[in-house]
């Protein structure tokens, strides 16, 4: 059989090669992913550094949840590998331009005209992807997800991920005691601070989060509601917790001998060392090496697809022998043929990004805000649901962030320069 490949014209060597390395990363990914279930299973007990904030409740949860999600992965996974082998070994990307020219040959738009292919084409690739991923999609909405409490979310996920974003209330945060702590920290690192917002982003979700923007001398912070103990819903009386409802309700007085759980966001001096860390990033130029990174990348990409574009035993590989489309030399040389590049390229940049998460949390631990950034990513961690264990493998090439165990031992470790 590789006797038979080797000999082959090299358009069939480019063809299995495409198909070999992309089994070849399923089957790196699909080890990761076992050695980290491994770990969701193995893992009972709340880590001795989280004792005394993540209640064994919050961590079983967590990682019933995360089992959950690793399970479904490796399944839908699996699937996903096998429909694109299909669909390249029987030839459907040539079969579904051929049916996209049929159709918009009978609206009068001939071969010349191929912008009006292209569009065709991508609108029966998109419903075909949605049409495919569909049961999966559900099955994690009404199965995953709704078993562990997060169906509020995901049944608006389309409104919250691209009509919310648009009508989002952002609020100057008042006058007061954290407003000046972060104006005056802010001072302190030359930072050009204007303006200071509150989002409601407790509409969209419970995930906590800060970030600031805007060029120049004229910076923003923005806090997200849910990060603020003072503006969190969830901690207002009255206020109900997401995914309570009626059913809650009909619980009567069981429920309310239930113990509360604590405040969800963060004290005052912990949102101080989380914007600390965020503006870290400002001042080690973390911002402005990713975007020179980003920058390098697109030259590089759209340059070697000049290139590579008039290649016409690239086409012939996919199965297109009569005529090189510039939407299908798109879709050849970036999802296939960049594909070893674009793997190296992304495990080099998580590497980068958990370097200037150690450096960021350590700026702020430079400001005197070691201990308050401690307690804060552990709430933040607890707020977003996140497991606090990882496996070393499957972090070092998934997490863009350090596992949370590593970023507190690293806080209470020896000072750095």
């Amino acid at each position: 059989m590789l006797q038979e490949i080797f000999a082959s014209p090299v358009e069939d060597k480019i063809f299995y090669a495409v198909l070999v390395f992309s089994w070849t990363v399923y089957i790196w990914e699909a080890y990761l992913a076992c050695r980290q279930r491994k770990i969701y299973r193995t893992t009972m007990h709340v880590p001795t550094e989280l004792g005394k904030i993540m209640d064994s409740e919050t961590f079983e949860k967590s990682r019933l949840y995360q089992l959950d999600k690793s399970n479904f992965g490796f399944w839908s996974g699996l699937y996903s590998e096998a429909e694109g082998t299909l669909i390249l070994l029987l030839g459907g990307i040539p079969f579904l331009w051929k049916v996209s020219g049929i159709l918009t040959a009978r609206f009068g738009f001939g071969p010349e005209y191929e912008i009006s292919q292209s569009l065709v084409f991508l609108m029966l690739a998109t419903l075909f992807s949605a049409f495919t991923g569909l049961p999966w999609s559900l099955y994690n909405t009404f199965v995953i997800e709704e078993k562990h409490g997060f169906n509020q979310q995901i049944l608006v996920t389309i409104y919250a991920d691209y009509i919310a974003p648009l009508f989002d209330k952002f609020t100057p945060l008042p006058d007061g005691e954290l407003k000046s702590e972060i104006e005056s920290m802010s001072k302190s690192i030359c930072f050009p601070l204007t303006k200071i917002y509150v989002v409601e982003g407790s509409k969209r979700s419970s995930h906590s989060n800060a970030y600031f923007y805007g060029f120049f001398k004229n910076k923003r912070i923005v806090l997200f509601d849910t990060l603020l103990e003072d503006y969190s819903p969830l901690n207002k009386p009255g206020e109900k917790e997401p995914g309570t409802g009626e059913e809650n309700e009909v619980a009567g007085n069981e429920s309310k001998t239930k113990p509360k759980n604590k405040k969800q966001g963060c004290s005052n001096p912990e949102v101080l060392a989380v914007l600390g860390h965020e503006l870290g990033h400002w001042k080690l130029g973390h911002t402005v090496k990713n975007i020179v990174i980003s920058q390098m990348n697109s030259f590089l990409c759209f340059f070697l697809f000049a290139v590579l574009i008039g290649r016409k035993e690239l086409f012939v590989a996919f199965g297109f022998h009569d005529t090189q489309p510039t939407l299908i030399g798109l879709m050849i040389i970036f999802q296939f043929i960049f594909s070893p590049y674009n793997e190296l390229l992304s495990f080099c940049l998580t590497v980068l990004s958990r370097r200037f998460e150690f450096q960021a949390d350590a700026f702020a631990r430079n400001m005197g805000r070691s201990s308050e950034l401690y307690s804060a990513l552990i709430k933040l961690n607890k707020d977003n649901l996140g497991f606090p264990v990882a496996d070393w493998l499957f972090s070092m090439w998934h997490y863009s962030h350090p596992p949370l165990l590593e970023r507190l031992r690293a806080l209470t470790g020896p000072k750095q320069d």
